[in-house]
């Protein structure tokens, strides 16, 4: 098997087929390859969109092993679950969009009709509950893309290097992107092995002026969980992130607030400033299908995600899975002057 099985490309325009054609290619579990078709994908029937980055590979957040190997699917731009037919999750998904269910457009198109974005009862009921969750389950367990992504994928060890040629070639990732985390993974290595350490970050201090790479990522918190703090943000509310060491202040030595990890990817966001979009209050889980209740606050700002430059054995992930903030990391700021 070549490189490829497509040639949909980050910036193609394409169509997605109408809900006919669409339920025409799915099997009695309304997947494809064990990668679900949600509900709340037939809106989109019909529309013309840009394809965001190729789909061939995704991280597992279900057993955290790493990458995992996807085919013939790709990204639309900005399109994610609703959440609308799975009980109001807010995790904002980035769809999986198999390639089957897209046709390639040279041209912006008008959209197309569709009879009906209403979806039978019965595929309704197999996309969005696990099989042996009765319908009158008090606490009902739901089936996403995500719940289905290890069914859907293979395993994709971080040293195959085939899937660095995919990134490159695809238009995911530009060659010096690629140089750029390959060298920030190897210092990762580096610095794990406790040889040598404080060479080595003086060596990647003395980088960061010619180089323009964030703070050295792979720091612990201070040890002890800092307080919560509640500004009460709203969406469409201004917030500048706080410094690096302003919030490692507040982690434990796992880099954790209150159970809330601040991952290395989001370091590159520190200082900035950015629009609130959500305070999250339920999510799936993804390893059992439980909505998760989320007691304490918690706050998705627009355009912010893991862009997996930083992450361990799962390099260059396009998933853009949103990163979550504590208040405690925030401060409310004005919002920028138009011009």
């Amino acid at each position: 098997m070549g490189l490829f099985t497509s040639n949909l490309k980050p910036g193609d325009l394409v169509q997605v087929r109408s809900r006919d054609e669409i339920l025409a290619t799915l099997d009695d579990q309304g997947a494809i390859g064990g990668l679900p078709f949600m509900p709340e994908m037939l809106e989109f029937c019909g529309q013309t969109l840009r394809v965001f980055k190729r789909a061939d590979k995704t991280c597992d957040t279900i057993e955290q092993t790493g990458g995992r190997r996807m085919m013939d699917a790709v990204h639309l731009e900005d399109i994610r679950c609703s959440g609308a037919a799975h009980g109001g999750c807010q995790a904002g998904c980035l769809i999986f969009w198999k390639e089957s269910w897209l046709k390639r457009v040279t041209v912006e198109a008008p959209a197309t009709a569709t009879r009906s974005i209403t979806a039978p009862s019965d595929l309704l009921e197999r996309c969005t509950r696990q099989p042996d969750s009765p319908p009158d389950e008090a606490e009902p367990r739901y089936r996403c893309q995500v719940t289905e992504l290890r069914r859907a994928t293979t395993a994709l060890p971080w040293w195959d290097i085939r899937q660095y040629a995919r990134d490159v070639l695809s238009g995911n990732v530009s060659f010096r992107r690629l140089l750029r985390g390959l060298v920030l993974a190897g210092f990762r290595t580096l610095l794990e092995t406790g040889i040598a350490y404080r060479m080595w970050v003086r060596l990647y201090d003395r980088a960061r002026r010619y180089t323009g790479w964030p703070a050295l990522p792979w720091r612990n918190g201070s040890g002890k969980s800092g307080p919560i703090s509640k500004l009460d943000l709203a969406p469409g509310e201004w917030v500048q992130v706080k410094s690096h060491d302003e919030i490692l202040a507040t982690l434990d030595s796992n880099n954790k607030n209150r159970g809330l990890s601040f991952d290395p990817e989001m370091i590159r966001y520190c200082g900035g400033k950015y629009r609130v979009q959500n305070r999250v209050t339920q999510i799936i889980e993804e390893k059992t299908g439980r909505m998760l209740k989320i007691k304490n606050p918690c706050i998705i700002l627009s355009d912010v995600y893991c862009k997996g430059d930083m992450s361990k054995y799962r390099l260059f992930c396009p998933r853009a899975i949103y990163s979550y903030w504590r208040e405690s990391w925030l401060e409310r700021v004005e919002p920028p002057k138009r011009i």
